[in-house]
């Protein structure tokens, strides 16, 4: 079965725009990345404590955009194109007893867009490493994105290392036990997914979330590292503490 990305339009939740060396991102749910950035536009009626930018990473034609569009809409897409330029979508779940919205950013695999690798990456708190697991040379590349990341991204970011396309488990190339044992080697955590039916999708963004609440709770919020927002008027992510305690209006 022959599978490619999806470049898709996501209604009231998604912006898509090719990246520039100033370019702004603004989603029709009122956030934008400028100047390595997050920002939350959001009123408190809106509920959420927590909004976590979580990028998506990988060779082209991984299924990176199908499980975007399988966690924030449900949905799959057999004839989906490679993204060009970047796309974001969010979607709020429960963890722990608080509202997490996660805006999942995904961007095409293809070398001649990584000059957009430090803007994509800054303000990140999260990445989902995606290989396809019956393509080889997908997984071979694995440890070139983890050096990547381990280069553009925070040191404290959360890394889940997704084997995606499980569904063509008779094309299998990658054994998961190889894969399970070097994300262990890592330090990453793991797991093996399927846009097309739906496998673990849920439960590896629930995951990821999670486990970065958890350390972004272990921090100051208002740490530049930390790259959190609450849900409070106008908040910035990633400001100082200063700023923090600063209450803005819209």
């Amino acid at each position: 079965m022959m599978r490619n990305e999806k470049h898709q339009s996501i209604s009231t939740q998604l912006s898509t725009t090719t990246m520039g060396d100033k370019s702004a991102y603004m989603g029709a749910g009122g956030y934008y990345q400028q100047s390595g950035h997050t920002y939350s536009t959001a009123k408190q009626e809106d509920g959420y404590d927590f909004l976590f930018k979580v990028v998506l990473i990988g060779d082209s034609g991984v299924g990176k955009s199908n499980l975007l569009a399988r966690f924030t809409r449900n949905e799959f897409n057999l004839e989906s194109k490679s993204t060009i330029g970047v796309e974001f979508a969010t979607r709020s779940i429960q963890v722990e007893g608080k509202t997490v919205k996660a805006q999942i950013w995904d961007t095409a695999g293809q070398e001649r867009y990584r000059a957009i690798t430090s803007a994509y990456y800054r303000g990140a708190v999260g990445a989902l490493l995606v290989y396809d697991i019956a393509k080889h040379a997908t997984y071979e590349n694995v440890e070139r994105w983890v050096k990547e990341l381990r280069e553009h991204a925070d040191q404290n970011i959360v890394i889940m290392l997704v084997g995606n396309k499980s569904d063509l488990r008779h094309l299998r190339a990658v054994p998961t036990d190889e894969a399970k044992m070097y994300a262990e080697r890592s330090q990453l955590s793991f797991i093996e997914t399927s846009a097309l039916d739906s496998t673990n999708v849920e439960t590896a963004c629930t995951n990821i979330l999670t486990e970065i609440y958890r350390s972004a709770s272990n921090r100051h919020v208002g740490d530049d590292r930390a790259n959190v927002s609450i849900a409070r008027g106008v908040d910035l992510v990633g400001r100082s503490n200063e700023q923090q305690n600063k209450k803005c209006c819209s």
